[in-house]
């Protein structure tokens, strides 16, 4: 792994650690293709009745939490794009339960939310491999917190990873 890649803690929100420090010792330019692979075979032999159901009630059900996975990977990747591009407009935060609630995961196949999430994962893979290296330490406000382009290379498979830890302790 390429020590000019690993954020410090100030380049990212506190809330970020989370998910910063699930995957601050791997190589995260490896994770972004192998959780993929965690993810399909984590959903080998799900049904499409079973992954609409929560572990309890209330709590979002197997394929919401794809597709927020799914929308969040999108949202830090329109956040790196655009403070890579220099772009000085502060970004907004997003409200994870309008998104799950609006896009209505539970209608869609779960082999289409997999996929999407697969996709996803290779355009993030292909946009941080095009970027300048010193595109990586360029910073901007996003959620109201300074944030470099390269914290969001370890936020996006953390944040998976703690899903993933949640899927297979509580489902």
């Amino acid at each position: 792994m390429n020590k000019k890649l690993i954020p410090e803690v100030d380049e990212y929100g506190p809330f970020y650690d989370t998910y910063v420090s699930k995957v601050r010792g791997e190589n995260v330019e490896e994770l972004m293709l192998s959780q993929v692979e965690d993810l399909r075979k984590y959903f080998e032999g799900v049904s499409e009745e079973d992954a609409t159901k929560g572990y309890e009630d209330g709590k979002w059900s197997l394929k919401e939490v794809v597709g927020h996975i799914n929308d969040t990977e999108k949202v830090m990747l329109f956040r790196a794009l655009a403070i890579a591009r220099k772009d000085k407009q502060e970004l907004p935060g997003m409200d994870q339960e309008a998104y799950v609630k609006a896009a209505q995961f539970n209608n869609r196949p779960l082999a289409e939310l997999l996929e999407d999430f697969e996709l996803t994962r290779y355009v993030i893979r292909n946009f941080f491999r095009s970027l300048p290296e010193e595109a990586y330490t360029y910073t901007g406000t996003a959620n109201e917190y300074s944030m470099s382009v390269r914290s969001f290379l370890f936020i996006i498979p953390g944040h998976f990873k703690h899903h993933m830890q949640i899927l297979r302790e509580r489902y």
